[in-house]
């Protein structure tokens, strides 16, 4: 069993050096039972030096590289698999290593520490590969070729008849019958599973009438306008078919528990009821449990929705999917992979009902019906007038064809123009209900608000002392710690262009603050808690503030002054919630998972009254919501971005997240807002009615024409090539007039003139 040496963050951000031995793919912690719990090392290290370094790119010089192709490998696989890492190279020639990294996720300074461990670990543990998915098999099934067979049909009905060519009718009717089979199959299908007659029984009986009297331009029209249809609306229906989301593949491969006294790295999948669980900062917990101990600043934003960390300590439940910020934790594991809290949320998503992808609009519904009285009606015709081309005009002219091209050609045209004003509409039917919505759920963090902490104000509760010169402490104090609070801060002061002081002794507690020494003072920033806990005197006067969080900045055992912060709204979010409210007329909701005194001073800062604001929602909750507002009879459009949405977001009737919101919101939103502005929601609403309109319109410049000349056909007799020209003639017009949005100006944005951006 060989040793190692692997570095482990500790909450103060230095490494611990741990001995591990590695067989099988388990690493095992060996401890020195040293008092401060942290191993010692046991072998020597991999040496290595920075070369260069710039934001989310790191380069490195690892001599052992060009000497040791098997640890060059190891390293490699190791680097590719870590999460926080987004590419690799190698040049063993030079010794070399470049990394880039997501700096969204992790500091300079955490992922100096984070290579580290890995180019450590790399030198003596025993990889295993991820298996690799299997490839799609070759002998996969290939489409029919309706189009091609269609269109080949009609060029030789066009060269046989009108030019004048010498074709053989054999070929033209045999490439008719070809191409007539899946119009055929779906004829059967209707019969066999349905029990009705429907559209394509009533194109079937017209192709073949006027196929056997030899008029092949007719039946090859009608062929390649069917084609054109379906392939159009296939292209416009979502799969309903919804992909699973492995919830452990969202967290990391591996996880440290605590067995028989010894500290073991095990597959996440390994892990049983009843483990203790040990998270370090900058992991993600594996497991719904209780804290044994330990205490921890938790990142719950990602399962619950609250802006702000939460500090967990012995006794208290910690959930799946939250992220370590600072601290260290054992956890019993009470429930692990799909049983958990973040397990049940996909859970639900996964068993919400999946609509038809095909799109149901009353005007089908109507032509399907009027599917039996046709056939009895070109069958009375043919009775009285022995006449089989005028049975066949009738059996032409269905407002079928027309609907069928003509709806999905509108659908596609406004989901193409949609796209292109950075609105992702995902199927036919989204769009329809987007058009009818009439109540909007957003979820509050992340979506109304930017979901990060961020600075409001600066007050000095001391005459002699400015607002600057509290930034200027505070901003000092909290340099270089990874709480969102400090980080907020730091950066605050930076855009005030507030000087940075420099640090000398420094002493962070976790969930308090931090005391520091700056220009010769004592400084406090932290809780009200912990300053009076370190003596300071808190006379705040009854300082109370609703919407905003505080933090206070004293020296030498006096209050100087304090720091609002808060999860600021989203620039947009006013006007876009004053233009659903006025002028689209809709019913605005909020859901969030922060208190009700967050969620009621957001709420009144964008006027959603009371009665629509629900706080403390977890998931479940949140998807109950929307639920019950469906069951009153409202259409309802459900806006969020995060995991914690995703059973609110299936259960919508339409569903609407940003593109850089969570993969699953994503996955199961129906519409996304590309540009990651709320603007695009309005923009949406707008092209969907707009849709719908065009949508009316064209049923109208079908239905007409096709009735007048259906009249005309059974009073005084129609040539079937002339009703096929007007039945084909209303669905070319009605195609136009569906492609209008594509037509329409690139600039000009869909938006009404009271708010447009």
């Amino acid at each position: 069993m060989a040793k190692l040496s692997v570095q482990l963050p500790t909450s103060r951000g230095h490494a611990s050096q741990v001995a591990v031995a590695a067989k099988n793919g388990i690493s095992r912690v060996e401890s020195n039972g040293h008092s401060n719990g942290h191993p010692e090392v046991k072998s020597s290290e991999v040496s290595y030096s920075i070369v260069h370094r710039l934001p989310e790119r790191v380069r490195l010089r690892v001599p052992r590289l060009l000497s040791d192709a098997d640890y060059a490998q190891r390293l490699q696989v190791l680097l590719e698999a870590d999460t926080l890492v987004t590419s690799v190279r190698v040049k063993r020639a030079a010794a070399s290593l470049t990394v880039t990294y997501k700096s969204s996720k992790v500091s300079d300074t955490k992922i100096r520490s984070h290579l580290d461990h890995l180019i450590q670990a790399a030198s003596e543990v025993v990889v295993l590969k991820p298996s690799q998915p299997k490839p799609a098999s070759d002998a996969e099934e290939k489409s029919w070729p309706g189009m091609q067979l269609s269109g080949l049909a009609t060029a030789l009905a066009v060269l046989g008849g009108p030019i004048g060519w010498s074709i053989p009718p054999v070929m033209v009717a045999g490439t008719i019958a070809l191409a007539t089979l899946p119009v055929f199959k779906r004829a059967w299908e209707g019969i066999r599973d349905e029990r009705k007659l429907n559209i394509d029984f009533l194109d079937f009986i017209a192709i073949a009438i006027t196929t056997v009297q030899g008029q092949f331009l007719t039946p090859a029209l009608m062929l390649s306008l069917i084609e054109i249809g379906e392939n159009i609306r296939d292209r416009t229906a979502r799969s309903s078919a919804q992909q699973t989301l492995d919830l452990l593949s969202s967290l990391g491969q591996f996880v440290w528990v605590e067995r028989d006294g010894e500290k073991v790295q095990i597959p996440i999948q390994d892990v049983h009821r009843g483990d203790t669980v040990i998270v370090y900062p900058g992991e993600q917990v594996p497991v719904d449990g209780t804290i044994l101990r330990g205490k921890a600043l938790l990142d719950e934003q990602k399962l619950t929705g609250e802006s702000m960390p939460v500090l967990k300590k012995k006794g208290q439940t910690v959930y799946a999917s939250t992220l370590m910020r600072e601290g260290r934790i054992y956890i019993s594991a009470e429930r692990v992979g799909n049983d958990t809290c973040a397990g049940q949320s996909i859970r639900l998503m996964q068993e919400a009902p999946v609509h038809d992808t095909r799109m149901e609009n009353q005007a089908l519904n109507i032509a399907q019906k009027a599917v039996v009285p046709t056939l009895l009606l070109g069958g009375a015709v043919f009775a009285l007038t022995r006449n089989p081309a005028r049975a066949a005009s009738i059996f032409t002219l269905d407002l079928c064809t027309g609907i069928r091209v003509s709806i999905p050609t509108t659908v596609l045209a406004a989901l193409t123009y949609s796209a292109r004003h950075g609105v992702l509409i995902r199927s036919g039917r989204a769009l329809e209900k987007l058009a009818e919505v009439d109540t909007i759920v957003f979820d509050k963090t992340g979506t109304l608000t930017k979901g990060e902490v961020a600075v409001v104000g600066v007050e000095s509760r001391n005459p002699a002392t400015s607002t600057t010169r509290v930034l200027e402490l505070a901003a000092a104090a909290e340099q270089r710690l990874t709480h969102p609070v400090a980080e907020a801060i730091v950066r605050y002061a930076q855009e005030q262009g507030v000087q940075t002081l420099s640090r000398t002794k420094w002493d962070y507690q976790l969930g308090l603050g931090v005391r520091a020494d700056i220009d010769g003072e004592t400084v406090y920033v932290g809780s009200e808690r912990y300053l009076r806990q370190e003596g300071v005197e808190m006379d705040l006067n009854g300082h109370q503030k609703q919407a905003t969080s505080v933090i206070y900045v004293a020296s030498n055992g006096q209050l100087q002054g304090m720091i609002e912060y808060s999860d600021v709204l989203r620039s947009e979010s006013r006007e876009v919630i004053t233009a659903l409210l006025t002028a689209e007329g809709v019913e605005v909701h909020m859901l969030t998972g922060d208190n009700k005194r967050t969620a009621s001073a957001v709420a009144s800062q964008l006027g959603i009254p009371p009665t629509h604001t629900h706080a403390e929602a977890f998931p479940e909750q949140k998807a109950t919501v929307v639920r019950e507002l469906h069951e009153q009879g409202k259409t309802v459009a459900f806006v969020g971005d995060g995991i914690n949405d995703s059973p609110a977001l299936a259960y919508a009737d339409v569903s609407v997240s940003f593109a850089n919101g969570s993969e699953i919101a994503r996955e199961t939103a129906d519409v996304v807002l590309m540009e990651n502005d709320l603007y695009g929601l309005l923009e949406a609403i707008e092209i969907a009615r707009n849709a719908r309109q065009i949508i009316q319109q064209n049923t109208t410049l079908i239905a007409v024409p096709n009735v007048a000349a259906l009249a005309i056909a059974v009073l005084f007799g129609l040539n079937p090539l002339a009703a096929t020209v007007v039945n084909n003639g209303s669905t070319v017009v009605a195609g136009v007039n569906g492609l209008r949005p594509i037509l329409k100006n690139r600039k000009q944005k869909a938006l009404p003139s009271a708010i447009r951006r």
